[in-house]
């Protein structure tokens, strides 16, 4: 139904920023919120952040001041910028998108932090 493609991943040093993009594409219509997770090696997928379609959005706290989500409804596409990246932050990074109850994953996109 929707299938959703991460890029923009990379190496950064602490400190530095990255852009992530989201773009959406098959049945896009009615994607009330789209998101983005993240996974740490050996850890469960956790929240990062998110945003509705009337533009509110929210972050996990680790994360708020430093990460901002956007969309762009006219592209199908979400993105996160990442500043004041840390090594904490390492991990693969995945968007969602919720349509009519269902929720669908991308294939990630792996962020990784020097110290």
């Amino acid at each position: 139904q929707v299938q959703l493609v991460e890029s923009g991943g990379g190496l950064v040093q602490a400190g530095g920023s990255l852009r992530l993009s989201c773009a959406a594409s098959g049945s896009i219509f009615r994607i009330n919120i789209m998101g983005w997770y993240r996974q740490p090696p050996g850890k469960q997928r956790e929240l990062v952040a998110i945003i509705h379609n009337s533009g509110s959005t929210n972050y996990a706290d680790y994360v708020k001041g430093r990460f901002t989500i956007s969309r762009d409804n006219a592209k199908n596409t979400v993105y996160l910028q990442m500043n004041s990246l840390k090594p904490e932050d390492i991990g693969v990074y995945y968007c969602s998108a919720a349509q009519r109850g269902n929720l669908y994953w991308g294939q990630g996109t792996q962020v990784t932090v020097s110290s």
